[in-house]
């Protein structure tokens, strides 16, 4: 192999590549891949291609966005239980919930009937919220007779379509939310009707004992 140095003097001299010539022409490979790499990635982002509701003069409708196929059914919305999705059994309104009532359900349904139904229908379910104060047309009351004895899937009906001049909050409430407000209507209007018979046994004396202390002038325990 032959020798990169060469004796100059008393010295060896190395007449070989220099070391920052060969750390430039790497450096410049490196360089021109970036670029080719970089070259790639640019056409990935700037490639022909259609936005969202974009005209096109492709198709003969003019549009760039194609209708669905007839029957397609988006993923999670294949609602096939009729009571759950429309508050109906075989087309009639039911007097059912489609899934048991809890505590839980209830606190989910108060929490969400105060955020969405106290403006007209106020906390007690009377109809005089606060827009109702301030001039808008006065909701029915919930404890009307007529509407105490409607069944559970009117609730749901009303909330999902609306009614007269209140607009639909499908979009805004879930199908399950819908159910737990019609069942927190329902403890609204047996709140307001209840009897001492409704009360639990066990709880009667609590009651008894909670309205006379607050009878003036009468102390607890005294007829």
């Amino acid at each position: 192999m032959k020798s990169n140095f060469h004796r100059v003097g008393n010295r060896a001299a190395y007449t070989g590549i220099s070391p920052v010539l060969s750390c430039a022409r790497r450096l410049a490979c490196l360089g021109g891949i970036a670029m080719l790499l970089a070259g790639c990635r640019l056409d990935m982002h700037i490639q022909p291609k259609y936005l969202p509701d974009e005209p096109s003069t492709f198709f003969d409708d003019g549009r760039s966005d194609r209708p669905v196929v007839p029957g397609t059914v988006a993923r999670g919305q294949l609602h096939t239980d009729e009571l759950l999705y429309t508050g109906k059994e075989n087309g009639v309104v039911a007097d059912k919930f489609p899934f048991p009532m809890t505590r839980e359900d209830l606190e989910r349904g108060r929490e969400r009937y105060n955020i969405y139904c106290t403006p007209c229908h106020d906390y007690t379910g009377g109809g005089q919220g606060m827009i109702v104060q301030r001039g808008f047309p006065p909701p029915p009351s919930l404890h009307l007779e007529s509407l105490r004895k409607a069944p559970a899937g009117h609730y749901f009906e009303v909330i999902t379509n609306g009614f007269g001049s209140m607009y639909s909050y499908a979009s805004r409430v879930e199908p399950e939310d819908r159910w737990r407000i019609a069942a927190y209507i329902r403890a609204l209007q047996l709140s307001q009707h209840a009897t001492m018979q409704d009360v639990p046994e066990n709880e009667r004396s609590k009651l008894t004992e909670q309205n006379a202390g607050n009878v003036p002038g009468h102390a607890a325990g005294q007829p």
